[in-house]
């Protein structure tokens, strides 16, 4: 005889299935709670909690902690992908200052919807661990807390950093690595030590704007070289730019380019490094959001492939543990000597408490549990998020597809002005990131970039609200 529970559930999840299909139930949508189900179907809660998990199973609806269930943002048609970017071929001043801070300026305003900065999503991130954390550091090791940690800084950090290393194919001694406030100072020292002002930088493009602040400040002319949106920098164009220009080093994103996503195939980054040993040029790489990916391996660094101590390997954990500890790092191979003497210089040492907090969090086994669910979660949001802009936005919109980090780099119609769109969407109550400030020569004027760290209602109606907007600036 059948078992009329199992049919009961078995129903349930079909009729589910059908109203989530046509529609009663949309993409990210909230569907009833186990309770109101219960009581609406006439059935039991075991009986609801089956059908709830048989739809996880096929992938039709996901549980939000402390939220309910949710229909999955499926992306079964996807929008194209924005072309290969194709910047000038003369290298270039950058002068991006007024309008990065106006940016970060707006990023500050809680009452935005903040589609701009590349911020994580605050509830991704561990602070009541971290605070627990630093709680039982200051209870039971204050005289070491009001001590400099100077260059290279902490060791036990040092320890586990080099070995988390090993994961992404580098072979790495914690004497190779030194600790930094935060990715952006590695960078600086990298480019100080390695380039003296008036040098030629070639770097991706698009390239996160913060790069670009810095490479100004340091005087130095940025060449952009085209980059693919899922493949990262093209390595025929580079090899070109090399041939006709002095240029001093090379800077990229090797692992999910803020803004496209790209991720170099590891293949490729073995030729790149090869490529500028032959040159004696080096690569200064960052890998911030390398963790943050998507499949099942983590992808290599070029760092990986450096026999002659060429790469210059930065990173941090302000994109997975907190952007406010400012705890970064660099393994900056033959130019260690000299990173590490200007990292005195600059600013002596990093801080104490945020350096043994993380060095903790991840001895603990606490890191890679937390990585695991935020690899998921940023995952679905960019799934969410592009499931949205398609929605929304018009037809002739392209948007990348990134297997790691969390934003998404939307190519909107050739009439679009992103700088006037950024505008409006002030006034909307929304903020986004113009093309504009990705490149040193203001290549990209009808691209955005958006954060999709955060999926919520808010971000849907945010989302429809930008659609209508750039719809109306198209008339």
């Amino acid at each position: 005889m059948p078992n009329t529970k199992t049919l009961r559930y078995q129903e349930l999840a079909d009729r589910l299935t059908e109203l989530i299909r046509q529609g009663t139930y949309p993409p990210s949508g909230r569907i009833p709670s186990v309770r109101q189900m219960s009581k609406q179907q006439e059935v039991s809660i075991s009986t609801v909690l089956q059908a709830y998990y048989l739809l996880e199973g096929h992938g039709l609806i996901e549980a939000r902690p402390q939220s309910g269930y949710f229909v999955r943002g499926q992306v079964v048609k996807r929008l194209p992908e924005p072309e290969m970017s194709s910047p000038g071929r003369d290298p270039s001043r950058v002068s991006l200052h007024e309008l990065v801070m106006m940016l970060m300026r707006d990023s500050r305003d809680p009452k935005l919807v903040q589609l701009g900065a590349a911020l994580p999503n605050p509830d991704c991130l561990p602070i009541k661990k971290i605070n627990r954390i630093i709680a039982n550091i200051t209870r039971h090791n204050s005289a070491a807390l009001h001590q400099y940690q100077l260059p290279p800084g902490l060791d036990t950090l040092r320890v586990q950093i080099a070995r988390r290393a090993v994961n992404a194919g580098c072979s790495l001694s914690p004497n190779e690595i030194l600790v930094t406030s935060g990715g952006i100072e590695a960078i600086d020292l990298c480019l100080h030590a390695a380039c003296r002002p008036g040098d030629i930088v070639a770097i991706e493009s698009p390239m996160y704007f913060g790069t670009l602040q810095t490479l100004e400040v340091h005087g130095l002319r940025a060449l952009e070289i085209p980059t693919h949106p899922r493949d990262g920098i093209s390595l025929s164009a580079l090899e070109f730019a090399l041939e006709h220009n002095p240029i001093r080093a090379v800077l990229t994103i090797s692992n999910f380019n803020n803004p496209l996503g790209s991720q170099i195939p590891d293949d490729r980054k073995k030729d790149l490094v090869e490529m500028l040993a032959r040159r004696d040029i080096p690569l200064i790489e960052n890998d911030v959001s390398g963790e943050i990916y998507f499949g099942e391996k983590r992808p290599m660094v070029c760092k990986a492939f450096d026999k002659k101590g060429l790469v210059m390997l930065i990173s941090s954990f302000s994109k997975d543990i907190g952007p406010g500890l400012r705890v970064g790092w660099v393994a900056p191979g033959r130019f260690k000597a000299e990173v590490e003497w200007l990292k005195f210089t600059v600013s002596a040492a990093s801080p104490t408490l945020p350096q043994m907090a993380v060095a903790e969090f991840i001895e603990s086994g606490g890191y890679e549990h937390h990585l695991r669910h935020i690899r998921r979660e940023y995952a679905r949001n960019v799934d969410l998020l592009s499931a949205a802009v398609m929605r929304y936005f018009p037809g002739e919109t392209r948007v990348t597809r990134p297997s790691g980090g969390f934003v998404l780099w939307v190519q909107l119609p050739e009439n679009m002005d992103s700088l006037e769109l950024y505008k409006l969407a002030l006034q909307g109550g929304i903020t986004l990131a113009p093309g504009y400030v990705f490149s040193a020569t203001q290549q990209f004027p009808n691209f955005i970039r958006l954060n999709a760290a955060e999926f919520n209602y808010s971000t849907e109606r945010a989302i429809e609200q930008l659609g209508d907007m750039i719809l109306e600036m198209g008339k």
